[in-house]
């Protein structure tokens, strides 16, 4: 799965991660990142357990949907991601919770901690928008102690944020080949490949995000301004005379998902738990 980078890709991987930076940037995450703050951290952290000292990293942390409740449990927790435009966001939710959680730019790639630092290494949806998948799976086993465990979710292909993404790839340029699409980390046999060899044995859980709006249409128009993917996706392809039936189909996605019958929108959106035992 070891993914070998050379000459010039270097410096294509390196772009590629500013373009990253930038995507996740733009918008307001914070916003979006409320639709994604009850049930799926609830979930991760009643399977993973958090206990008062324990050391945590919420990597791709994000505006801290994961770090604040882990540290709210009295954990001493770190929060990476390599967009530190989102901690100014993150830093105003810990001074609203009451906790102090410590804010990092880093690279789920190449995470700047000691071998077995952390007893719970966690992420959601997060990790998975790194391009390099067997790396991020290394770094993320080689950072939990023995007998800690990892904690991850992470977007299923056949979900609905699965498709949202397929529906881009239509429309966007393909990414460079040693980038993996982003859903393959919600696909069980995939992940079972990433950590193989690393000493983490492997549990999985399906679980859906409830998302609501007043209707799919507000829904898009939500996400073309504030959801980093689809607000470059709309600069794009606005420019190119294309967005307009890029975003129709997404609309038409979301009218074919909903299951609401009082004409408002209503989309379960299907995720993947993964939680990894890291062996003693």
């Amino acid at each position: 799965m070891e993914t070998t980078i050379l000459g010039g890709e270097e410096a294509a991987l390196a772009q590629l991660k500013q373009v990253h930076r930038a995507t996740w940037a733009a918008g307001d995450y914070a916003k979006v990142a409320e639709m994604i703050d009850e049930v799926p951290p609830r979930h991760l952290l009643d399977r993973v357990g958090i206990e008062s000292g324990h050391e945590v990293v919420d990597v791709a942390t994000g505006s801290g949907n994961v770090a604040l409740r882990a540290a709210a449990a009295g954990a001493r927790v770190v929060g990476l991601d390599l967009t530190p435009e989102l901690f100014e966001d993150a830093r105003r939710r810990a001074a609203d919770w009451g906790v102090q959680v410590d804010w990092l730019q880093g690279d789920a790639e190449d995470l700047p901690f000691e071998d077995g630092a952390f007893d719970r290494v966690l992420s959601t949806f997060g990790v998975q928008f790194a391009p390099r998948h067997a790396e991020v799976a290394r770094e993320l086993a080689r950072v939990c102690r023995p007998g800690g465990v990892i904690g991850l979710v992470n977007w299923t292909p056949e979900g609905q944020v699965g498709k949202l993404f397929a529906i881009l790839g239509r429309y966007l340029p393909a990414p460079p080949a040693f980038a993996s699409p982003p859903p393959k980390w919600g696909d069980e046999g995939h992940v079972r490949g990433l950590f193989a060899g690393t000493g983490v044995e492997l549990e999985f859980e399906r679980g859906v995000n409830p998302l609501s709006f007043e209707s799919s249409e507000d829904y898009v128009a939500f996400m073309e301004g504030n959801y980093g993917p689809t607000v470059k996706a709309r600069e794009r392809l606005s420019g190119e005379g294309r967005w307009d039936e890029c975003r129709a189909e997404i609309v038409s996605l979301m009218d074919e998902l909903n299951t609401a019958t009082d004409g408002r929108m209503h989309v379960d959106a299907e995720y993947l738990l993964i939680v990894g035992r890291k062996l003693l």
